[in-house]
């Protein structure tokens, strides 16, 4: 099943720069292992907002819920999920890891 996330984090003030430095640290390590299972097919920054778009390829929603929940920074993130079909204009290789 495929995805497309939204992901915006939000961190409080209250965090200090090397706290943040930490969570993007373990943030990179964590997605990277995604990608390279093919549960993360893609990601995009949103420009000028601290952002992105990912795709995620997974067998059911709970696999979906419990990546999300993995990410380091989930605790700060605002998360908006859209379930994707293929459309019968696509040109399969989109479709391919």
């Amino acid at each position: 099943m495929l995805f497309l996330a939204r992901m915006d984090v939000h961190f409080p003030d209250s965090l200090t720069s090397d706290q943040v430095a930490d969570f993007q640290t373990r943030e990179k390590a964590y997605s990277a292992d995604l990608q390279q299972r093919g549960a993360m097919k893609a990601i995009w920054r949103v420009v000028g907002e601290y952002a992105n778009y990912s795709v995620f390829d997974v067998d059911d929603h709970d696999e979906l819920h419990a990546i999300l929940q993995g990410f380091p920074m989930f605790a700060y993130m605002d998360v908006s999920i859209t379930a994707l079909a293929k459309h019968p204009n696509a040109l399969e290789y989109y479709l391919r890891g």
